[in-house]
């Protein structure tokens, strides 16, 4: 009988959970009236999350670590700049290896911030400097909020480009939650720090519905007639080679800049890695009923990230000085 308990130190189960929802979306798609009640859930939850990471956020860390600010600048570069440039590099692997489709969610993943909590756990397993990796995870992203709307609109266009509408859903459902959460976080932040572990599940079953409203309404447009099995390997060999050039190309900048082990490590983990709990949200407010495509390759890069940053974190950890 296989070890699941070992299993799960490589395979999220909560990306089995996402992938699940995924198949329940392809099998019983949310149509009519219970679509629109799955929408407008899924539209109320997103609000509700990005308040929860404004309230979460402390504002206090966020400007202590200004005093890193050469390892701010390198992480929110490699995050905001070279991310997107080498998603732009990719645009000549279609139509002969990704869809139009694959390849706006590649280079929307490219856009999207660094992630917090995994970049924290694996610099704290490398023992690298934790208080520097929370600082930059809140920096990318308080920046993201912002930065990865107009981004998008700028990059991909289309279904991404921004009109009244868009303007008003990004402000309604992303920005003005989260700056509500950071204004209310000096009388809620404590509430909110006390019950992290129930309101973490808020997090987690709010992503769950997101995805569903986005591939039922994807199921619903025909996406698995443009997405085959051939595709999406396709899709994670580009990926995988996107991974790799990042983790080497953060490593070998954080050297180059004279930076110290334990910044390296920081370096390495947030540069390198993307926010599958942002990112979903965005994708759904930005795109709409052509969200599906889009965070498909979001969700297979976070698992392989994940895969990859924890064999990293166990290797670095053990060659740690004492």
């Amino acid at each position: 009988m296989p070890d699941v308990r070992g299993l799960t130190r490589f395979i999220d189960p909560y990306i089995l959970l996402l992938f699940a929802t995924v198949g329940l979306a392809a099998a019983l798609p949310a149509r009519g009236g219970a679509g629109e009640a799955v929408d407008g859930a899924a539209t109320g939850f997103i609000a509700l999350l990005f308040f929860l990471y404004g309230a979460r956020l402390s504002t206090r860390e966020a400007l202590d670590g200004l005093r890193h600010w050469r390892l701010h600048l390198t992480i929110l570069a490699s995050t905001f700049v070279v991310f997107p440039l080498l998603g732009l590099a990719a645009r000549g692997l279609v139509p002969w290896l990704l869809t139009d489709g694959l390849y706006d969610g590649l280079l929307f993943l490219c856009l999207v911030p660094s992630t917090v909590q995994s970049s924290i756990a694996f610099t704290a397993m490398a023992r690298g400097n934790v208080a520097a990796a929370i600082a930059a995870g809140s920096f990318s992203s308080v920046l993201g909020v912002v930065l990865t709307p107009l981004l998008a609109a700028a990059l991909i266009g289309g279904d991404a480009a921004f009109s009244a509408g868009s303007l008003l859903g990004v402000g309604g459902q992303i920005l003005l939650p989260f700056l509500l959460g950071q204004v209310l976080r000096r009388w809620i932040g404590d509430v909110v720090a006390r019950y992290r572990g129930p309101l973490s599940l808020v997090d987690r079953a709010s992503i769950l519905i997101v995805v569903y409203a986005a591939f039922s309404e994807g199921v619903n447009a025909g996406i698995w007639d443009e997405v085959g099995w051939r595709r999406l390997l396709a899709l994670f060999g580009v990926e995988a080679v996107l991974l790799a050039a990042m983790l080497l190309l953060t490593c070998r900048a954080a050297r180059a800049l004279g930076f110290g082990r334990d910044d390296r490590i920081v370096v390495v983990f947030a540069g390198s890695k993307k926010s599958l709990a942002a990112g979903l949200p965005m994708a759904s407010v930005i795109f709409g009923a052509a969200a599906a495509p889009v965070v498909l390759p979001l969700m297979l890069f976070h698992q392989t990230q994940l895969v990859v940053c924890a064999y990293l974190a166990r290797r670095w950890s053990r060659s740690a000085p004492a």
